[in-house]
């Protein structure tokens, strides 16, 4: 016996915007920029601070910003991390920042510091995806 489905009661495909393409992308580019252009001022400013000063303690406790390189797992998943905060990750490489310091003891912590801020930036790309498309308010 087949089960009646109410097809009008499914809910409507989300409508893909341009504001819902920018979104993530101004996101990737300047953390919490995904949030400001569709003003949600305080979510979007509230993640800029968070996220800018996680990555700029990182760096001030000379912790390491990874490369793609191919050789070791571990270097793969922290180079992913890193690059996911976008436009300051490509700063700092540029800038020959985030060479890691093995002799300090809070090098490691500052590695971490800019991992998190990376996987912090992706968060907050999707969660901009989501309020552009009006999965989320």
């Amino acid at each position: 016996m087949a089960a009646n489905v109410d097809v009008s009661a499914a809910t409507p495909a989300p409508e893909i915007t341009a504001k819902a393409v920018m979104a993530p992308v101004v996101g990737f580019l300047v953390p919490g920029g995904g949030h400001l252009i569709q003003k949600k001022w305080g979510r979007g400013l509230l993640l800029m601070v968070s996220i800018v000063a996680m990555f700029v303690l990182g760096l001030l406790m000379e912790g390491k910003l990874y490369s793609f390189n191919t050789g070791d797992i571990l270097d793969i998943l922290g180079f992913f991390g890193d690059i996911g905060s976008g436009g300051m990750y490509f700063v700092g490489k540029m800038m020959d920042l985030g060479q890691g310091n093995i002799a300090r003891a809070t090098a490691d912590y500052g590695t971490k510091y800019l991992i998190v801020a990376g996987l912090l930036n992706i968060v907050a790309m999707a969660d901009a995806w989501h309020i552009a498309i009006g999965k989320k308010p």
